[in-house]
This record gives structure tokens, sequence and C-alpha cells, in this order.
């Protein structure tokens, strides 16, 4: 009688203590999955905070941003000799332009083809200069640049005449906005000469206010003096269009 006390005393303790020990676990189970829970929370925040930053970046880079027309203009593979063999790169040439007046070049390397173009693409929005149009499709007057052993002449067309250019020039007057041009290259068909002569005589085009400016007169003192009629000169004065 007296073992069988002890073992139902004993099957007793298990009975009341298995279900608080399950209870226990299952607590402290709660507890460690509400962490875990609120650990996922805490990564999830800072998973939409990094969201608003790279949204943030994106529009402010709209915002600061300016349509470009962007053209390749020359690619060349160089190398640089070292220990053991060559290295190979890119070198880049890139024409930027907005189309309006605005336009400008730049040259960049790099060991692949899209970080030299980006390089080069870079430097020609640093460096645009902006040149006075006619009518928003020509020059103003003919002009002569010069760089090295290359020599451009650039001359304004009438309307409809389109862009006789080659090659690397044509890719500045289509950056440029220029939509009627006749040029010719002399010399080197180097396309950097080429470039550096074309921005040369481009540099030195003025117009007619600018001129007038400077010397204090009117634009149509100025027209007038090519032997057109007062009426004539006040005329082509306010159809100048820069």
């Amino acid at each position: 009688m007296a073992d069988e006390t002890i073992v139902e005393g004993a099957v007793a303790v298990e009975a009341t203590s298995a279900p608080e020990a399950r209870e226990g676990r299952g607590r402290g189970r709660g507890r460690g999955g509400e962490r875990n829970n609120n650990s996922g929370g805490g990564d999830r925040g800072r998973g939409r905070g990094g969201d608003r930053d790279r949204r943030g970046r994106g529009n402010n880079d709209e915002d600061g941003g300016e349509e470009l027309i962007e053209k390749l203009v020359h690619i060349n593979r160089v190398s640089k000799t070292v220990k053991g063999g060559k290295r190979f790169g890119f070198a880049a040439l890139v024409v930027v332009g907005d189309g309006k007046g605005r336009v400008g070049f730049g040259h960049g390397k790099a060991r692949e083809v899209p970080e030299a173009i980006t390089k080069a693409t870079a430097s020609a929005k640093k460096k645009m200069i902006r040149v006075p149009l006619k009518e928003g499709r020509t020059l103003h007057h003919d002009g002569r640049g010069r760089f090295g052993a290359g020599k451009v002449n650039v001359r304004s067309a009438p309307a409809g005449t389109g862009i006789i250019a080659g090659g690397p020039m044509r890719a500045v007057f289509e950056s440029l906005g220029v939509h009627d041009v006749v040029t010719k290259s002399v010399g080197t068909s180097n396309p950097y000469n080429m470039i550096r002569a074309t921005f040369d005589a481009l540099s030195e085009q003025t117009s007619p206010k600018s001129v007038a400016q400077r010397r204090g007169k009117k634009v149509a003192d100025l027209l007038g003096r090519g032997g057109a009629a007062p009426v004539e000169a006040e005329a082509a004065a306010e159809a100048i269009v820069e």
C-alpha cells in the first residue's frame, strides 16, 4: 500500500507540473515570437526608409535635369604597357547639346565602353557654350576655326539647305540645334582636332543685338549700313530672333 501511494503521488506531481511546464515553454515561445516579429518590423521599417531615400534622390535628379542631345562621335581602344603585358581601355568623344543654342564636347577614358561614355558626357556638360542662332535655325555670319592642323569654314545658309557637314561637325550642329549650315573641313581628319576647330569657329559667333549693345547703337542702324532702306532695316531688326 505504501508503494502504491508513493507511485500515485509521483504521478500526481508529474500531472500537475507538466501543464505548467508546457505553459511556461509556450509563454517563452510566445515572447520569443514577439521579439522576432518586432525585429522583423524593424527590418521592414529600415527597408521602407531606404525606399524613401531612393525615391527622393530620383525626384531630385528629375527636377534638376534637362533634356540634352548626346551624340557619340568617336570611340577608340587605347592600351597601356605595364609589367607583364598590356592593359587595354577605351577612349570616347561625346558631343552634348540642348538643341537651342548650347553645345559642348568632352572625352573620357575607362576600362569599359559604357563608363568611358559616361565620363565623356559628364565632361561635355561642364564645358557647354552658348552660340547665338539666327531665327533659331542657322548662324548669323560666316566664320573660320583652327586647331592644330585642322581648319574649318562655317557659313550661314537659307532655309531648306540642311546640314552640309561631315562626321564630327554634323554631330556638333545637330546637338546645337542648327538646321541650315554649310561647312568645309580642310587639313586633318582627326575627330578631336575637327571638333576643337569647330568650337573655335562657333565661339567667335556674334549676334546683331550683342554688337549693337557693345557699340551703344540700335540694331536697325547696323543693318541700315548695308544699303537697306530705314523701313527695311527696322523690319529686319524686329525679325531677329537669337
